[in-house]
């Protein structure tokens, strides 16, 4: 019962946090990206744990890197076409 416990539940976990660990420490300047609250813009400036989004002309955020859900272009095609 634990094995199949593990394989389906814990496993994934572990996988999706390791990935998303090594997205964040690749993040740099330029890269278009949407942050965990549904913000999206480019990558203005990286520091140690955080960065500086623009999201429009001259407005800045900052942001923890861990808020970073994930790059704009993967978000864009895992979106599905409304049918």
């Amino acid at each position: 019962m634990f094995g199949i416990l593990y394989f389906f539940m814990i496993r994934p976990q572990q996988k999706k946090a390791k990935d998303q660990k090594k997205f964040a420490e690749e993040i740099k300047k330029g890269d278009y990206v949407v942050t965990i609250g549904g913000v999206h813009g480019r990558i203005a400036e990286v520091e140690d744990d955080t960065i500086i989004v623009e999201v429009e002309r001259g407005a800045r955020i900052k942001f923890s890197k861990s808020a970073v859900s994930m790059e704009s272009t993967k978000a864009a095609a895992n979106k599905k076409p409304a049918a």
